[in-house]
């Protein structure tokens, strides 16, 4: 997490490279977008494995897009309210959450709407470690941290996830015997 000395104009006035997005806080979408970008890998692989139905995984990624990620962010607003941040701070930090993770997630939705199933599948995976890699990147330039390790370390997880989605999946499948 950047803190407040990490901040990209106190690097500027220290005589480090300029911040290439001066004035965004990464922390509004730092949080909930790597959550909301593994959940919907996950959630494709583990459905279409599976052989759920195009809808099914639709209907999925609409349900987190909307339930999960409310009640993630309301997660995030009692945990600040707990921490005594002040009640503007918290709420704002609440909605960035919910934006951050809601357009992730429909970023997902969309690729599956447009694609058929399989290609959707593909195109998926590569987005969402395309997304990831790109948040690793940004906060290790934030942080001065080597981008490459990061990346790696982000999306090594992310994959993890992914495979063991993928394992689910093909256990669902064998359990019903499809």
């Amino acid at each position: 997490m950047v803190t407040e000395t990490d901040k990209p104009s106190d690097n500027v006035k220290a005589g480090r490279k300029r911040w290439p997005l001066e004035g965004f806080d990464l922390r509004w979408i730092s949080f909930g977008s790597p959550a909301a970008i593994v959940t919907s890998m996950a959630l494709i692989v583990g459905l279409d494995t599976a052989t759920a139905s195009r809808a099914t995984v639709l209907a999925s990624l609409l349900i987190i897009g909307i339930a999960d990620n409310l009640s993630d962010s309301l997660s995030v607003h009692i945990y600040q309210e707990a921490e005594r941040l002040g009640p503007h701070h918290a709420f704002r930090t609440t909605i960035a959450n919910y934006m951050a993770r809601f357009a992730v997630t429909g970023s997902f939705f969309v690729v599956f709407l447009m694609l058929p199933a399989t290609a959707a599948v593909f195109v998926s995976m590569a987005w969402g470690f395309f997304l990831l890699a790109v948040l690793s990147y940004l906060l290790a330039k934030a942080r001065h941290v080597s981008a490459l390790m990061e990346i790696v370390k982000h999306t090594g997880v992310a994959a993890a996830v992914v495979l063991v989605s993928k394992l689910t999946g093909f256990a669902i499948r064998n359990l019903v015997g499809v």
